[in-house]
């Protein structure tokens, strides 16, 4: 470990450029960027929080049982994009999405499972009820008329994947149901529990060739599950905190999206295909909540950032008439331990090393301090640790190679995302227009970068894993330094 006070004689490097002499004091001697680093900057990042509130109020993703029964489960739709609504939030009753299979469950409730949440008016010929008209609705099916048989129906919600709900009543005058189950007893089953103020299906279509009347319904009843289960980690995801009635309102916010129902799945391919921030880069968290609105569940939030946040900043309980409830954070896994060099903290100032425990550092022979890592805020990205390939004291003008010390936990077969911020700014546009790095999987070259004289950049790189695959990156030439922060392993 190299510390500014060991090195109390500066090092100046003296290289000649078109018969000129300049002189650098390199990165070992505290050295100063030509181009000040441009490190993360996170005020005004917070939480767009009015945007999502007023989005809420306008959004329409209510829907209930139409068309043919036994449909397929639409795919999760997403209804509103920082703060602008798709087709899919702007609902239309006969509009068509991709649909699919009905899903078994890996394990069966019994009727004791579900509790009734509200009561049907009647069976007389006079009594007229309605239906819900709700959030996360999945799909119908055609329980027979011989009786209002609760049991199947319930039976019927615990064979469809996502839903806690089924809402079940009789539709009249609708030549559409009387096919092969000769019924006209609906179950409509949500992946959300509604109450009964949702039941503002009345029917009034004239479906049935006058002179018959238009639809009605009659005995609209709901039940709902006793017990809501823990969704399970999206692939690459890891949960954080919850679920809790505080949304975060933290820094590193990249956006939102309404999802059409609580998908964690979803949620986390929005993360994955959001595209970066320059200044913070990948979505590394998301967190997603239920918005209730008016008593009624209204839409699901997906919120996006670049830096994981925990349950210390889900302050946000709602706002007006918006509560937030079943909060839910979640992390991307990086398979980089450290990838910003935070480990390193020999020194509470100014210090740097060829290697620490997390990380390597080699020169080539005839090299000297080829591949560094600093504890100097000044030259990071972000917080105090920073990795330098070239020559930290000048030495030389030979590359290093920097790689984590232990192979990445990765699976073979697997897409992942290299991804890091890079920075060659340090001695100036002539001195620094050689700058490369070469990023290496499995000691093969993904692709080279010559950025020449450049502040802090974001790049990031697809690739395949072996299994226990190797990273490393390989660059620098003194005085064209570059300095490296914020490395990433992702799974996509």
């Amino acid at each position: 470990m190299r510390t500014f006070s060991r090195l109390f004689t500066s090092i100046l490097l003296a290289v000649s450029v078109s018969a000129a002499v300049t002189t650098v004091v390199p990165p070992a001697s505290k050295g100063v960027w030509n181009d000040p680093a441009n490190a993360l900057v996170l005020d005004g990042t917070l939480t767009d929080i009015q945007t999502i509130v007023d989005t809420a109020a306008v959004v329409d993703q209510k829907a209930g049982a139409t068309g043919e029964p036994d449909q397929p489960i639409p795919d999760t739709a997403v209804t509103a994009v920082d703060g602008q609504l798709t087709t899919a939030g702007m609902h239309d009753a006969n509009s068509t999405s991709t649909r699919r299979s009905i899903l078994q469950r890996s394990s069966r409730r019994s009727v004791d499972d579900y509790e009734l949440v509200f009561s049907g008016t009647g069976f007389a010929p006079e009594d007229r009820d309605a239906s819900i008209q709700g959030t996360a609705y999945l799909t119908f099916t055609l329980v027979p008329n011989a009786t209002y048989n609760v049991a199947a129906y319930l039976n019927f919600c615990d064979t469809v994947q996502q839903c806690v709900f089924a809402n079940i009543y009789y539709e009249f005058n609708n030549p559409g149901l009387d096919h092969h189950e000769t019924s006209n007893l609906k179950c409509a089953v949500y992946g959300d529990v509604h109450t009964a103020a949702e039941k503002t299906n009345f029917g009034g279509q004239q479906l049935a060739p006058p002179p018959a009347g238009l639809t009605y319904i009659q005995q609209s009843s709901g039940y709902a599950s006793k017990t809501l289960v823990d969704p399970e980690d999206p692939e690459g995801y890891e949960l954080v905190f919850g679920p809790t009635n505080g949304a975060n309102n933290a820094p590193g916010y990249m956006g939102f999206a309404f999802l059409d129902r609580y998908d964690v799945d979803a949620c986390a391919r929005e993360c994955n295909n959001r595209g970066p921030d320059g200044n913070g880069g990948a979505c590394q968290y998301f967190n997603i909540w239920r918005a209730v609105v008016n008593g009624d569940p209204t839409t699901y939030t997906c919120s996006m950032y670049y830096i994981v946040a925990d349950e210390s900043t889900a302050v946000n309980t709602g706002q007006g008439n918006l509560k937030v409830t079943f909060s839910r954070g979640y992390k991307r896994k990086n398979y980089v331990i450290d990838g910003g060099f935070e480990g390193y903290n020999a020194c509470n100032d100014f210090c740097f090393s060829a290697s620490y425990s997390n990380w390597i550092g080699t020169s080539p022979p005839g090299g000297s301090l080829d591949a560094t890592i600093f504890f100097y805020p000044p030259y990071a990205h972000a917080g105090n640790g920073v990795a330098l390939l070239g020559s930290a004291t000048g030495a030389d003008n030979l590359p290093g190679t920097l790689t984590p010390t232990h192979p990445l936990n990765t699976v073979t077969g697997k897409a992942y995302l290299i991804t890091f911020f890079h920075a060659s700014a340090f001695s100036g546009p002539v001195l620094e227009a050689d700058a490369f790095v070469d990023i290496l999987w499995n000691g093969n070259i993904v692709t080279t970068i010559r950025p020449g004289f450049s502040n802090w950049q974001y790049y990031q790189f697809q690739v395949t894993g072996a299994g226990n695959d190797v990273l490393a990156f390989h660059g620098g030439k003194a005085p064209a330094w570059s300095f490296l922060d914020d490395i990433h392993v992702f799974e996509i």
